[in-house]
């Protein structure tokens, strides 16, 4: 897997504080990692580093969209998207990324690559259930939603109980014990 360059945080040099990096996640971004499921992607990413002595905290926040495909009607819509993730990042003798928030790099590096982290918080945002918006507030004219319509089953009208002859017969036996 290629692991996107422009997502390493370069922090050897940085003084201890707070450290501020802007990016833009766009589908060539989740193409990078071999994800197709969405058709477009426009997310501003913010990663705020704390960088200290011992540690680097890093707090990913991102908003925007991704285009995906309904569930219901395979129409594609603009789904919003705003999630965020917190990242401490330790020192110690091997790489070790095991553990969800804590992140373990040998002590002589000098960046830090984040692509794999800004990934999965943002495919994880997506709902699960994909539906477009016009198909719960009714606003969406499609030709799927007209075929699911057509085929729904027709509500049936009970007149009183209508019983195959044949059966009741049968029934009788039950009956008559």
């Amino acid at each position: 897997m290629m692991k996107k360059k422009e997502f390493s945080v370069p922090f050897s040099g940085l003084k201890q504080g707070k450290h501020e990096f802007d990016y833009v996640v766009n589908n060539e971004f989740f193409e990078s990692f071999g994800y197709t499921d969405f058709n477009d992607a426009n997310l501003k990413l913010n990663v705020l580093l704390n960088k200290t002595s011992t540690m680097l905290e890093f707090e990913l926040v991102a908003e925007g969209f991704v285009n995906i495909d309904c569930d219901i009607t395979s129409e594609p819509y603009d789904q919003s998207i705003s999630t965020n993730l917190e990242l401490v990042v330790k020192f110690g003798d091997e790489y070790n990324d095991e553990d969800d928030e804590i992140l373990i790099i040998p002590h002589g590096e000098h960046q830090v690559n984040i692509a794999q982290y800004v990934y999965e918080m943002i495919v994880l945002a997506v709902p699960q259930k994909r539906i477009h918006p016009g198909v719960l507030d009714g606003s969406l004219d499609s030709e799927a939603l007209r075929k699911l319509e057509e085929l729904q089953p027709k509500e049936r009208k009970d007149n009183k109980e209508e019983t195959d002859p044949r059966w009741d017969a049968l029934k009788k036996l039950i009956t008559d014990k």
